[in-house]
This record gives structure tokens, C-alpha cells and sequence, in this order.
């Protein structure tokens, strides 16, 4: 493998029914980040049947070049077509970064396309940068410059490891969803669109999908909010989550909750936050009664605003908050409740 002849930051733009995931355009965003640092380009490639139409968004959103694999057999996402037509795009135009979503689909496609182009994979990475490795100079070993620095959480989150991929190309990411920003849309803006398609020839190791059952929810993604009043064990019932749900009303927010709280019972998985749940950006996370573990620090640090009420005053959680009350969630919840009913009613 000569290194040198693999160049520019691919990413796999994930499409379900013709509709680009997030993960999608937080990718580009982040591609392009990593572009401009390596004077290269950020690609993206949309797999998938009639998808063509999607290339503008693409664009939009900062991808300099689109790579499309459009073919019947890609309609609905099956592993081993899927793994063909990323793999064969790697082949045939060597990027030097490849980056997949850590979606279900990310999840099964990246490490089957890594084992096939023969380079290693970082999965769930919550970070990635251009730098040196190893970070810190070792006597006696050549120090690489500008390469993938993918760092993610280790050891069920106590610890964070950066990892590299210096003997291999492309250098290869899966990335949570929630984790990196979309760039600013720029209306208009075009890129290159690339059609490549290597062939697709079904075998044994084609699924035959007999019928497709989606499942309705009610339940709000909590990726999407604004405003997150997140409750923690610290709540203490499911009952008790009512006086969340009203506060939560009152600001026009949802309400999430801490891996402890789905453990119990109390709340369905698509409300977590954290390192297993969902990672969060809103502008404002009310953290109440939780008690901060880096587990799920690591899904909402990065909101706008944190508030924190906990009884506990040395809850690690009042370390990350931007305001902290330390009492009886019991009685300051439905208090501050009270209060922005008024402050509204008298508006």
C-alpha cells in the first residue's frame, strides 16, 4: 500500500427512504473541518436507488464533490451490497479519511467495508482531529504528521483514548450521531457529482428482504430539542417524572432521562443521554436529580446552558452546570414551574 497516493476526507452520506439522515450533514460539516486542515477536499458518496436528487443538499451543506452508487439492488440498505459499493468507491478513489455514521447502519456496514480494504476501524468516536502521532514525541520513533486523531470513550467511559491508524489507508471513523455540527447551509451552492457504479451481481450472501414494518412512535427525538428537562434515579418513581413533564410543558421542551432511569423501567431508551443513549445539543439541559457520572456528561456537555438540581452538593453533574441549585427536587421543581407560569401569564 503506498499511503501517498490516497487523498481527500470521504464521508458516507446515510439516506432512509430517499431522506438524508443527520448524521449525514453533521459528517460533511465535520469533513470539511478535517478538509481544510489536510488542503484537500471533502467528498461525499450516497448510496442508494434514485438518490441522485439528493447531491444539491449534499452541496449545500459543504461537500465539494458527491460521489453517487445508484442502483435497484441499493433500494432498501442490505450488508452486502452495501459493503460492495463502499468498498469498491474506496478502491477505486483511494480517500486518505473515510467517515461513517455510528447509526444501526454505520454500525454493520463500516467494520465489514474496514475488513475488506484491509485498514482499521475507530468506532463511536466523539472527536477527530488533524495532528501528530504519537502526540508526544518518543525517542527512537518517527513522529507522522497530519494524521487521523480519532478519540473516543474507553473502558465504559472512565476512560478517553485517541487512536491512529498510521500504517493504513483510508484512516476510518464511525461517529456518533450528535456529536459534530452541520455547517451553515449555503442555498445554491453546487458541487461535483461523480455516478459510479462497480456492478452488482446478487449471491448467497444477499438478503431477500419479504416486508418492511416500520414502527410508529409518539415519543419525541430528544436530538432535535431546544429545551431537555432530563430526570435521573435521583427523581425517584416513575410518578415523580410528572412534575418534569410539567415543567418541561411550560418551557415548550422534551423530556430525557439518564441511563438509570431506562435501567429501571421508568423511561423508553430513545430518551437516554449519554455514552449509550443519545448524544444532546440543545440550548438549554435541566439535569435534575442526576448525578453526573462521565457516562452521561458525555452525551450533554455540550448544550448551551446546563442547569443542575441535585440534593447532593457534591454531585459531580455541578462541575458541568452553568447553574446549580442544590435542594429538594420534590419541592424547587414544581416551584420554578409556578413561577414561569406567572412570569408568562403576565406577559
Amino acid at each position: 500500500m503506498n499511503i501517498q497516493d490516497y487523498k481527500g476526507v470521504f464521508v458516507f452520506a446515510q439516506q432512509v427512504d430517499n431522506v438524508l439522515s443527520g448524521i449525514a450533514l453533521e459528517l460533511v460539516g465535520k469533513g470539511k473541518d478535517l478538509a481544510k486542515d489536510l488542503d484537500t477536499e471533502v467528498t461525499a458518496v450516497l448510496v442508494g436507488s434514485d438518490v441522485k436528487g439528493l447531491a444539491d443538499e449534499l452541496a449545500e451543506y459543504g461537500a465539494d464533490k458527491v460521489i453517487v452508487v445508484d442502483d435497484p439492488e441499493l433500494k432498501e440498505y442490505r450488508t452486502e451490497p452495501y459493503a460492495h459499493a463502499l468498498s469498491s468507491v474506496i478502491n477505486e478513489f483511494k480517500p486518505e479519511i473515510f467517515l461513517v455514521g455510528a447509526t444501526a447502519i454505520g454500525r454493520d456496514l463500516g467494520p465489514r467495508v474496514s475488513a475488506r480494504i484491509h485498514t482499521g476501524l475507530t468506532a463511536d468516536c466523539t472527536q477527530l482531529d488533524i495532528g501528530d502521532f504519537p502526540i508526544n514525541p518518543i525517542p527512537g520513533r518517527e513522529q507522522l504528521h497530519n494524521q487521523l486523531l480519532m478519540t473516543r470513550p474507553a473502558f465504559g467511559g472512565n476512560t478517553i483514548a485517541t487512536i491512529a491508524c498510521p500504517d493504513f489507508r483510508p484512516q476510518m471513523a464511525t461517529v456518533r450521531p450528535g456529536v459534530m455540527q452541520k455547517a451553515p447551509r449555503e442555498e445554491g451552492k453546487k458541487a461535483v457529482v461523480v455516478e459510479f457504479n462497480p456492478g452488482f451481481t446478487p449471491n448467497d450472501k444477499y438478503v431477500e428482504i419479504l416486508e418492511v414494518v416500520k414502527a410508529v412512535s409518539d415519543v419525541a427525538d430528544i436530538m432535535d430539542a431546544k429545551i431537555l428537562v432530563s430526570g435521573g434515579r435521583g427523581v425517584g418513581s416513575p410518578e415523580n417524572f410528572k412534575i418534569l413533564e410539567e415543567l418541561a410543558e411550560v418551557l415548550g421542551g422534551t423530556v430525557s432521562c439518564s441511563r438509570a432511569v431506562v435501567d429501571a423501567g421508568w423511561k423508553p431508551k430513545d430518551l437516554q443521554v449519554g455514552q449509550t443513549g443519545k448524544t444532546v445539543r440543545p440550548n438549554v439541559y435541566f439535569a435534575i436529580g442526576i448525578s453526573g457520572a462521565i457516562q452521561h456528561v458525555a452525551g450533554m456537555e455540550e448544550a448551551d446552558i446546563i442547569v443542575a438540581i441535585n440534593k447532593d452538593e457534591t454531585a459531580p453533574i455541578f462541575d458541568v452546570a452553568d447553574y446549580g441549585i442544590v435542594g429538594d427536587l420534590n419541592k424547587i421543581v414544581p416551584a420554578l414551574t409556578e413561577r414561569l407560569k406567572a412570569e408568562m401569564a403576565a406577559k
